[in-house]
């Protein structure tokens, strides 16, 4: 019997990092607008300025230190005082280290992709996207090369569906 409950244990514990809340420097989703402004004290929290059943406020930090020194802008979307998503923006050349702080952080990914668009005369775009997925919540890391910053969307539900449809 002990042994059934150990291999249990083990078993649930092999979900590793990946099995808990996604987070910005500890600010987890499901977090509250508190939390948010304790580990980020310049942060502007504010209505949302249209209507969406994903969200009803949003918290804006222009500069944060993000996996260690990584200088980075984040914004946190609440609905009903509970964090649902964060998107995260940071420059291409940190992504490297970013992805592997968010690899030791999250676990594995689930998924890990580069693509090449074609462009009529053009250069290629390489699109390089990680996602993680644990229950309903996901994180998905996208990257365009040097155009644009990467952008870590963390949410949970159908965030990602709900935010922008028009009501």
């Amino acid at each position: 019997m002990r042994s059934a409950r150990l291999a249990i244990l083990v078993l649930l514990g092999a979900a590793g990092p990946a099995a808990a809340a996604y987070d910005a420097n500890g600010v987890a989703l499901g977090g509250s607008e508190q939390e948010i402004l304790k580990k980020f004290p310049s942060a502007h929290c504010q209505p949302l300025e249209w209507k969406s059943k994903a969200a009803d406020r949003r918290c804006d930090d222009g500069r944060i230190a993000f996996a260690g020194n990584v200088e980075a802008r984040i914004t946190f979307y609440l609905r009903k005082g509970t964090i649902e998503a964060f998107d995260l923006r940071f420059r291409p050349g940190d992504l490297d280290k970013v992805i592997a702080y968010l690899k030791g952080r999250y676990g594995p990914p689930l998924a890990e992709t580069r693509d090449k668009v074609e462009r009529k005369d053009k250069k290629a775009l390489e699109i390089y996207r990680v996602r993680w997925e644990s229950g309903r919540e996901r994180a998905v890391l996208v990257s365009q090369g040097e155009k644009g910053r990467p952008s870590l969307l963390a949410s949970r539900g159908d965030f990602d569906q709900e935010i922008y449809r028009v009501r």
